[in-house]
C-alpha cells in the first residue's frame, strides 16, 4: 500500500460517501463511521485508486456510529456527547423526525493532542492508495446484507480495509475498473472478482473489438437510453451508421446486421428470435381464426358514475365500472376522482370518510419526506453525490417536459416547480430507485389531472409500482417486454417477424420508447389521459400494452414491406409516427386481437402466460350483464395480420405483471372522445 500523497491526475470516477468501519468505537457495541472519497484516476498511462477521508482533521468525537448487532443494516446514532446536548422539546418536534442535518450531525473542532486520531505526514492513518496493475482481486459482500461494500487485495497479498457505500453501490466503480482491467468471478467464490481473467464474457470480448465512434454511441445508449431513444431513432440511427464508417472507406461496406448487433448489446441479455435459447418452445400450425368485430363507446359520464355510489361514498359494481372505463374511457370531470381508485391510491371499497382520513395521512406523510431532502443544505449536497445527481436529472427532464398543454408552459410555471418537488420527494420516498430521466413523463399527465401536489404523488408512487421495472439499472424489465412482443407479434404474423429479421430489426429495439414510458410520447397530452385510464383497468387481459404494440405494427406493417424499409428507414418510420397515431383505433385493434387470441383452442401456453390467460379464458367487457353498449360505438376493420398456419417461437420466460397500458395504431374510423 502506497504512502497517503496527493495524487493529480485525470478522475475517471469519484464517489464520496464512502465509508470505512473501523474498529475504534467508543463503546463496546459500536463501530466508526470514517466517511472519505473514492477516485480512481489517470497520470501518466497509469491507472491510480484513491482514497482518503474528506476531512483529516475529523476528530473522533465527530464521527457517526452504527450498532454493531445491526447486522449491517445500520441504525444511525449520535455520539455520546451530541446525544447530551438535545432537549426532549427539540426531540418532539416536527422538523427533529425528519431533519437529516439535525439528525445525523458532522461537527467539526479543533484538534487537541489528546483527541485527534493519529496521523502520519498530516495525512490520516486510513487514507491508501494504490496502481490497478498491482490489484489482485476484489471480494464483494452478499446481496441484500445492508451497504455495498468491497475489499481489495493487492498482489503482495496485502489486504485493505473495506470501503463500504453508504451512497449508493459498488457498481459504477466495477465498471470503471473494467475499462481497464478484465474481472470475472473467481471459481471457488462467486462474491470474489479475479483481475486479467482469460475467462471474459462472450459479449465483454465482441465490446473490445469496437473501434471508439461506435464504442461511444453504445456506452451512450447503455447509460441513458431514454435520452438516447428520446431525441429520435432517426437520428440515433444515423449517428450510428456515420459512426462506424468514419473515414476509412472500407467501413462503408459493413453489414446492417452489425449495427443490430450494437443496438443489441446496448441492453446486454437480451436474445430475441433464437431458438436455441433456454425458455424458448418452437410451435408450428397455430391458426388464431378469425379476428372478431369490436365497438367502443362514449365515455363514463358523471351521471353513470355517481348512479355506482352508494350512500357512504362506496363505489358499486366495480368490475361493471372498470368494464365501462375500459371501453370508453372517462369524461374529463370524473378523472381526478376516478384515478385515484384505477391506480390503488383509494380501495374501490372504500367510504368517503376513510378516504378522507387517508388523504390527511398520506398529506402528512408527503410533507414529511419532502421535508427531508427540503432541509439539506447546499454544502451537504455537494457532499452527497446520489442526491446531487437525481436532481440535476430531475431538472434537466423537467425542463423539456412536454409543453403542448398551458399548464406547463414557461421555465417558472408553477406545474414545473411541483414537477421537480414531486420527484424529488419520491426520491426520498424510494431512495432505492430514485430518479431515472423518462419518470416526469409518467408524472405529468397525473399532476395536470390531479391539480394536487399530494394526491399526484401518491398516483405516482403507485404508478410506478407498476412501472419501477423499466428504470431498474439493469433494464430486465424492457428485456422480458422486448421478448414478449416478439413471442405474440410472431404468433400474429411470422412473415412480417421474417422481414424485420432479414432487416435485422427482429429484436423490436425500435418499441423501445413505447414500452419504457407506455406511449407518453406517441400521442397528444389528452389522448394520453384516455390511453393510460383504459389501461389501468387491468382489461381484458395481463399485459394489453403489447398487444397495443402489435396493433401499431399490423397499422405500418404493409407501408413496411411494400417500401422495403431496411433497418434505417424502420427505426425512423417508428420515431415519425409520434403524434400522428389514433388512440380509439389502436384501442379497438388491440382489444379483437386478445379476443381472437382467447378464442384460440391451440393458444401456445407461452402466449397464455404472458396474457395471464388460463383455460383460453380472458376477462372480456363483452361479458357484461346488460350494460348498453351501442351508444356511440365504432367498429374495427378486419386484421392485416396472416394467422393461417404459422410457425411461433414462444418465449415461456418471465412473466411482466404490469398493468396493460398503452395505445396506439393507425388510420380506422374513431369515437369521438368527450
Amino acid at each position: 500500500m502506497a504512502a497517503a500523497v496527493v495524487v493529480s491526475g485525470k478522475i475517471i470516477y469519484e464517489q464520496e460517501g464512502v465509508y470505512i468501519h473501523s474498529s475504534f468505537g467508543k463503546t463496546s457495541d459500536q463501530d466508526s463511521l470514517i466517511s472519505g472519497i473514492l477516485r480512481v484516476l489517470e497520470k501518466d498511462a497509469e491507472v491510480i485508486v484513491d482514497w482518503r477521508p474528506l476531512d483529516d482533521a475529523l476528530d473522533s468525537s465527530s464521527i457517526l456510529y452504527a450498532g454493531k448487532d445491526s447486522s449491517s443494516v445500520v441504525e444511525w446514532t449520535q455520539a455520546p456527547k451530541e446525544r447530551a446536548h438535545r432537549g426532549l422539546e427539540h426531540l418532539n418536534s416536527y422538523e427533529a423526525e425528519w431533519d437529516m442535518v439535525n439528525t445525523i450531525s458532522f461537527k467539526k473542532k479543533p484538534h487537541t493532542n489528546g483527541d485527534a486520531p493519529s496521523h502520519r505526514n498530516g495525512k490520516s492513518k486510513w487514507s491508501f492508495l494504490f496502481s490497478l496493475t498491482d490489484l489482485k482481486s476484489i471480494k464483494q459482500n452478499k446481496e441484500g446484507m445492508g451497504w455495498s461494500y468491497l475489499v481489495f487485495c493487492l498482489k503482495d497479498d496485502v489486504v485493505l480495509p473495506a470501503l463500504h457505500f453508504h451512497q449508493g453501490d459498488s457498481k459504477l466503480l466495477i465498471d470503471s475498473l473494467e475499462k481497464y482491467v478484465v474481472l470475472c468471478e473467481s471459481p471457488q467464490d462467486k462474491r470474489t472478482l479475479l483481475v486479467n481473467c482469460q475467462n471474459k464474457s462472450l459479449s465483454q470480448s465482441f465490446e473490445n473489438l469496437l473501434d471508439e465512434p461506435a464504442y461511444g454511441i453504445i456506452q451512450k445508449i447503455k447509460k441513458d437510453p431514454y435520452t438516447a431513444t428520446m431525441v429520435g431513432f432517426s437520428k440515433v440511427t444515423n449517428y450510428l451508421f456515420d459512426s462506424l464508417r468514419g473515414s476509412d472507406p472500407s467501413a462503408h461496406q459493413r453489414p446492417p446486421s452489425e449495427m443490430a448487433d450494437f443496438l443489441s448489446d446496448a441492453i446486454p441479455g437480451l436474445k430475441i428470435n433464437q431458438q436455441e435459447e433456454p425458455g424458448f418452445e418452437v410451435i408450428t400450425r397455430i391458426d388464431l381464426g378469425e379476428r372478431p368485430v369490436v365497438q367502443r363507446r362514449e365515455p363514463v359520464s358523471l351521471e353513470e358514475w355517481t348512479k355506482n355510489i352508494d350512500s357512504e361514498g362506496r363505489i358499486l359494481n366495480v368490475d361493471n365500472m372498470k368494464q365501462m372505463i375500459f371501453r370508453g374511457g372517462l369524461s374529463h370531470v370524473l378523472r381526478k376522482q376516478a384515478w385515484k381508485f384505477l391506480l390503488g391510491y383509494f380501495p374501490w371499497d372504500s367510504t368517503k370518510e376513510e378516504r378522507t382520513q387517508l388523504q390527511k395521512q398520506k398529506t402528512d406523510e408527503y410533507f414529511r419526506m419532502k421535508l427531508q431532502w427540503k432541509s439539506v443544505s447546499e454544502e451537504q449536497e455537494k457532499r452527497n453525490s446520489r442526491l446531487r445527481d437525481y436532481r440535476s436529472l430531475i431538472e434537466k427532464d423537467v425542463n423539456r417536459t412536454d409543453r403542448t398543454n398551458k399548464f406547463y408552459e414557461g421555465q417558472d410555471n408553477p406545474g414545473l416547480i411541483l414537477l421537480h418537488d414531486i420527484l424529488m420527494t419520491y426520491c426520498m420516498y424510494d431512495f432505492d430507485l430514485g430518479y431515472v430521466q423518462g419518470m416526469s413523463d409518467l408524472l405529468s399527465p397525473l399532476l395536470y389531472v390531479m391539480e394536487n401536489e399530494v394526491d399526484a404523488f401518491w398516483c405516482f408512487a403507485s404508478y410506478m409500482d407498476q412501472m419501477h421495472q423499466n428504470f431498474e439499472e439493469q433494464m430486465q424489465g424492457m428485456k422480458t417486454q422486448l421478448i414478449q412482443l416478439s413471442t405474440l407479434l410472431r404468433l400474429l404474423d411470422s412473415g412480417f417477424c421474417s422481414y424485420l429479421e432479414s432487416q435485422d430489426s427482429g429484436y423490436l429495439y425500435f418499441c423501445f420508447r413505447w414500452l419504457l414510458i407506455r406511449f407518453k410520447r406517441e400521442f397528444s397530452f389528452l389522448d394520453i389521459l384516455r390511453l393510460w385510464e383504459v389501461m389501468w383497468t387491468e382489461l381484458p387481459c395481463k399485459n394489453f400494452h403489447l398487444l397495443l404494440c402489435c396493433a401499431i405494427l399490423e397499422s405500418e406493417k404493409q407501408q413496411i414491406m411494400e417500401k422495403h424499409y431496411g433497418f434505417n428507414e424502420i427505426l425512423k418510420h417508428i420515431n415519425e409516427l409520434s403524434m400522428k397515431i389514433d388512440v380509439e383505433d389502436v384501442l379497438c385493434k388491440a382489444e379483437a386481437i386478445s379476443l381472437q387470441m382467447v378464442k384460440c383452442k391451440e393458444l401456445p401456453q407461452a402466449v397464455c402466460e404472458i396474457l395471464g390467460l388460463q383455460d383460453s379464458e380472458v376477462t372480456t367487457p363483452d361479458s357484461d350483464n346488460g350494460e348498453d353498449e351501442n351508444v356511440g360505438m365504432t367498429s374495427c376493420p378486419t386484421s392485416a395480420f396472416q394467422s393461417n398456419s404459422l410457425p411461433v417461437l414462444a418465449a415461456s420466460g418471465a412473466r411482466d405483471d404490469n398493468p396493460a397500458e398503452i395505445s396506439m395504431s393507425p388510420n380506422v374510423s374513431r369515437v369521438t372522445p368527450a
